[in-house]
């Protein structure tokens, strides 16, 4: 019985030795994902990382922002193998939103829906260093909007670029 539980134990330390210790360092991203991160510019104007949740078996992030003080939202984010930034719903599992491609090229374009529809952006990347990526979104298929595209930039290890007074990233205040 003895050699019995030694060979359990031996056999459970191999596996433990052999597991993958590779560690993916989110706040190297262009938007780290970590229950806990926020990013403020007052006590009305915020986004935060509350929790998690599946959705068609891939796991999301749940960004909760506050707009004004009295206007909320919910947005379920993931970063994905090819490091594009990708939005769903749990109401609509099977749809997803491409917000960004992190991995892309300067003048490369894709859809967030690519349905054609009214609210397909079409993305453009028009500038990218290795610590800022800058995007335009243009409402191609929209009669009255397309022509009139904005911008989006994120921030290496620091996420979107905007006037935030407080950032905290894995834990660390970074702003």
């Amino acid at each position: 019985m003895k050699n019995f539980f030694l060979k359990l134990l031996l056999l459970s330390l191999f596996f433990v030795g052999c597991t993958n210790n590779k560690t993916n360092d989110s706040s190297q991203s262009f938007l780290p994902m970590q229950i806990g991160n926020y990013w403020k510019k007052n006590a009305q104007n915020y986004t935060e990382i509350q929790d998690t949740l599946t959705i068609n078996g891939k796991l999301y992030f749940k960004f909760y922002s506050l707009i004004g003080g009295d206007a909320a939202s919910t947005s379920y984010l993931r970063i994905d193998e090819h490091n594009q930034l990708i939005e769903s719903w749990p109401s609509e599992p099977a749809r997803e939103y491409i917000h960004a491609k992190f991995d892309g090229k300067v003048k490369e374009s894709f859809f967030t829906l690519n349905d054609k529809t009214i609210n397909d952006y079409k993305v453009t990347i028009i500038n990218k260093t290795d610590e800022k990526i800058t995007f335009s979104f243009d409402m191609i298929h929209h009669p009255n909007i397309k022509g009139h595209p904005h911008q989006i930039s994120y921030i290496k290890g620091q996420g979107l670029a905007e006037k935030w007074s407080h950032i905290k990233i894995n834990g660390k205040i970074v702003k």
